[in-house]
This record gives C-alpha cells, sequence and structure tokens, in this order.
C-alpha cells in the first residue's frame, strides 16, 4: 500500500453562520515556528467586512431578543466546544512560537473567561440599571440596551484571549460582533469559529475575519452601520479610527498595543467591559397613571 498522502486544512473565515474564502481569493501563507509551511490563511477584504456587517445587521434584532437565560445557556456550550477541543487550540497557539505551556495557559484562560460572562448575562442588568429618585410625581427608571453591531479589532499578542476577552463583552447584552483577528496569529480566530458553529450561537452574531489591518481598518472607522469599535491598536490606526469615528458618529473603546497588555488580569474582564459596549435608555411614567 503506497504512503498516504497528507491532506492540508483549508482554513475559512467565519462569517454568517459559514465558513467562507475572502471574496478577493487572496491568501496569506501561515508557517509554523520552525518556518515549515502550514496552511494558507484567507486575505480578506473591505468587501467582506460589509458582508460581515449585513450579516449581523439580520442576526442582530434575534439575539438581542434572545433571553439573558439563553445567551448565557449559549456562551457556556462555546466553553463546552472549547474545552473539548483545548490540545487543538493549544497546538493552534504554538504555531506562534508560543510554547506548549503557555499556549496552555492562554486556552486555559480563555475557557474560564468564556464561563465568566455567561455568568454575567443575567446579573450585568441589575448592576448596570437604576430605579431614579426624582423631585416629582414619577417612577422614573434606567435600563441598559444593546448598541447594535461593534467592531473589534484584536491584537497580535495572545491571538486567542484577547479576542474572546474583546468579544464576549458585546455579545453578552445582546451586541452583534464583526472581528478582525490578529495579523501574524490568525490561525486561533480560524478555530475559534469552528466551535462557535457548533455552540447554538445564530449565525451572524459573531463575525471573524483575518487580512490585513491596513485594508480593512479604514472600512472599520467609516462604516456607519457599526455603532462602536473595540479592540487594541497602535497610534498610527487609533488615528485613524477615531477620526473615521467622529465622522460616523460612533463610539470607541481601545486600548494602546504598544504598551503591554496583560490579557490574563481580571480587569480585562467584568461589568465595566461590559458598560462601555452598550446604551442606557432612561423612562419617566407618572405615579398612578
Amino acid at each position: 500500500m503506497s504512503q498516504r498522502l497528507h491532506i492540508t486544512k483549508t482554513p475559512k473565515c467565519y462569517v454568517g453562520g459559514a465558513f467562507i474564502r475572502s471574496e478577493s481569493a487572496r491568501v496569506t501563507a501561515l508557517h509554523d515556528a520552525s518556518g515549515t509551511f502550514f496552511a494558507n490563511i484567507p486575505q480578506c477584504t473591505r468587501k467582506d467586512l460589509r458582508n460581515a456587517v449585513e450579516a449581523a445587521a439580520k442576526a442582530g434584532p434575534g439575539w438581542a431578543k434572545r433571553s439573558a437565560f439563553n445567551r448565557g445557556q449559549i456562551l457556556y456550550r462555546l466553553a463546552e466546544m472549547m474545552e473539548a477541543r483545548a490540545d487543538e487550540l493549544t497546538e493552534a497557539i504554538a504555531l506562534g512560537s508560543a510554547s506548549k505551556a503557555a499556549a496552555s495557559r492562554e486556552v486555559a484562560a480563555g475557557i474560564e473567561r468564556v464561563v465568566h460572562y455567561a455568568g454575567w448575562t443575567d446579573k450585568y442588568e441589575q448592576i448596570l440599571g437604576s430605579v431614579n429618585p426624582v423631585a416629582s410625581a414619577h417612577f422614573n427608571f434606567t435600563v441598559t440596551e444593546p448598541m447594535g453591531i461593534i467592531g473589534v479589532i484584536a491584537p497580535d499578542d495572545s491571538p486567542l484571549l484577547a479576542l474572546i476577552s474583546l468579544i464576549l463583552p458585546a455579545i453578552t447584552s445582546g451586541n452583534c460582533v464583526v472581528a478582525l483577528a490578529s495579523n501574524t496569529q490568525p490561525y486561533p480566530s480560524i478555530l475559534l469559529g469552528e466551535m462557535m458553529a457548533t455552540c447554538d450561537l445564530p449565525g451572524g452574531v459573531v463575525n471573524l475575519l483575518t487580512g490585513l489591518r491596513s485594508e480593512m481598518i479604514p472600512t472599520f472607522a467609516t462604516h456607519e452601520h457599526l455603532r462602536a469599535l473595540s479592540g487594541a491598536v497602535n497610534a498610527a490606526d487609533r488615528k485613524t479610527l477615531k477620526l473615521g469615528a467622529a465622522e460616523s458618529v460612533k463610539r470607541v473603546h481601545l486600548l494602546k498595543s504598544e504598551e503591554p497588555i496583560d490579557w490574563f488580569a481580571d480587569k480585562r474582564q467584568g461589568v465595566e467591559e461590559i458598560r462601555a459596549l452598550i446604551e442606557f435608555k432612561t423612562t419617566w411614567h407618572p405615579v398612578g397613571a
């Protein structure tokens, strides 16, 4: 019997609940730490980004109407999928020259972060919403609402944990996400998309793209259907995003990627991260009406 030919995986981006190649058909060769070819990663374009925003817009109303309990169930299911494929995720991170121990630690932290936000889905409203005392015969209360579609730009370091830490605060409260993965270590995002496809997360809630920042960031900045931008970017990209956000009136929640960011830290998770990507609605109601 002749030796079996190794079948090389064809990575695809996760958009609208489906796995796509870039509409440009361009790819970037990904090599492991030893320089050996591993796979071709899709090089997405502005057209792919616009398509992802359309998919998120279709999924948004349904996801926002889901009960908090159900969103928590789905996020917990994602943690289960990641746990089942933890070794594969570890190998994916180790492709970028990280040690197996460091990669395993990042995967474990990523799974724990998903469980963390699964627990917040039915709790953040009680903390961030309020009943407000007013000097009139009115019942006044403030509730939270999702913003809509959030653009996420992940840094190159901690390619899995950083991406998860940026996506989860947005979708916990009912937003949808269009995310650009690490430029130098995109493969963990490919695997994450495969797990999202099997965790009952509705298609279009999270859309994961790979590609060049120089091509994608200007469109992230100016696309009017993106209501907020969250991520870790360098000074030049922050300027582009803030100028575009000012023109298209969107919120920015950006970290400085040129400074060390500890994605394992407690401050990179929690209710304050959720607060940054929601809106507040205050209602006045006459007492006795």
